[in-house]
């Protein structure tokens, strides 16, 4: 590991809230980006388009795993990493959190908080595009995560600037 400690940004919203622009512009600057979203849409595309709602959960653990390994390995090379994946639930960040300590490395959670309206103007523009983050989420499926959601709180989170 090099002589400075390693930090991975654990990220935290709603879908259109912000998580991969930011990443990107992290990864620009050097950072390594470990995305959930575009390993699901290499491995099985689009949902709905290409595989059912139904069958998302299923094929999201072997990439929440490949992406896990993806991210220890390259913590361990010494990089910093931005994992690109929207932590909902304080279980799931406190578990990427001792993960990210384990592995030698700090964590930084970033909080993207955002309103409803402004969530499905910006995943109503997005759905026309063919890449990783336009998943057609429609309003139905956003007011589900919506109420499944756990903002963080107290948890040494910083909002997105």
């Amino acid at each position: 590991m090099s002589a400075r400690q390693p930090t991975v940004y654990l990220l935290a919203g709603l879908p259109g809230s912000g998580k991969s622009t930011y990443a990107r512009r992290l990864e620009a600057r050097g950072v390594v980006r470990v995305s959930v979203d575009a390993e699901m849409l290499a491995r099985h595309g689009r949902i709905v388009a290409d595989y059912p709602v139904e069958s998302h959960v299923d094929l999201l653990g072997p990439v929440l795993e490949w992406a896990t390994d993806r991210l220890l390995a390259r913590v361990g090379a010494g990089a910093s990493v931005v994992f690109d994946h929207g932590l909902g639930s304080r279980r799931e960040r406190d578990r990427y959190k001792l993960i990210v300590e384990s592995a030698g490395a700090q964590w930084k959670l970033v909080y993207f908080p955002a309103e409803i309206a402004t969530l499905l103007d910006r995943l109503s523009a997005r759905s026309v595009e063919d890449a990783a983050n336009s998943v057609p989420i429609t309003p139905p499926m956003l007011a589900y995560l919506a109420s499944v959601y756990e903002e963080p709180s107290g948890e040494g989170e910083e909002l997105a600037t």
